[in-house]
């Protein structure tokens, strides 16, 4: 049976995790979801009721890292899980301060007891480790590695808070790895729309 992924196109987090599909060539079902009309039979596969849920059979995925770490273990032609421990360290500091301080600064107004200026510099001390560490084309030299396609999505979804603004900062190298993100096949392909899926619509598969 072709394993099922729940998405949505714009989160961050759906992004990685069909980024790493996407290198392990390993096909999928994709239901792309509505988070403010979740299909019924998502909400019984995800236990968190959130993007991405990946259901294998008996087995359900719904943390976006695991769900890479599963098709890499699968199949990792590109090398993405060779990579130092620091990049571990990396993600996880992504995935906890960075991301705390990403959302503080765009969505604010549901912070309104955290100066949202204080957590752009926290974000902006991240993203300038990062730019220091990009010394080759990607984090660990000339080619992706987990962390690079684990991070990329939110450091984009950072970038167009305020784009004029991240565009004139000082990390000429952070700029140089996410603008060549952005314009890659691989993030092209990942970013076809679908519909709404809903039961008994026909399979859409991924990659195509």
């Amino acid at each position: 049976m072709t394993p099922i992924l729940y998405s949505f196109r714009r989160c961050p987090y759906a992004m990685r995790a069909r980024l790493a599909i996407a290198a392990s060539g390993q096909r999928v079902e994709l239901r792309e979801i509505v988070l403010r009309d979740k299909a019924p039979e998502f909400l019984e596969s995800s236990p968190n009721a959130t993007v991405p849920c990946l259901k294998a059979g008996e087995v359900v995925i719904d943390e976006s890292l695991d769900v890479m770490k599963w098709a890499l273990d699968l199949s990792d032609p590109e090398g993405w899980l060779r990579m130092p421990e620091a990049g571990h360290d990396l993600i996880a500091e992504a995935d906890g301060p960075f991301k705390q301080a990403l959302d503080r600064t765009k969505y604010a107004t549901r912070y309104p007891d955290e100066d949202p200026e204080e957590q752009r510099a926290k974000a902006h001390a991240f993203l300038h480790r990062l730019d220091a560490q990009l010394i080759a084309a990607f984090l660990f030299g000339d080619s992706p590695t987990l962390a690079d396609m684990a991070i990329l999505p939110f450091v984009r979804q950072f970038a167009f808070i305020d784009k004029v603004r991240f565009d004139a900062e000082d990390w000429p190298n952070l700029s140089r790895w996410l603008e060549g993100f952005l314009a890659s096949d691989r993030f092209q392909s990942i970013m076809a729309k679908y519909p709404k899926w809903e039961a008994g619509d026909a399979p859409v598969y991924f990659p195509a």
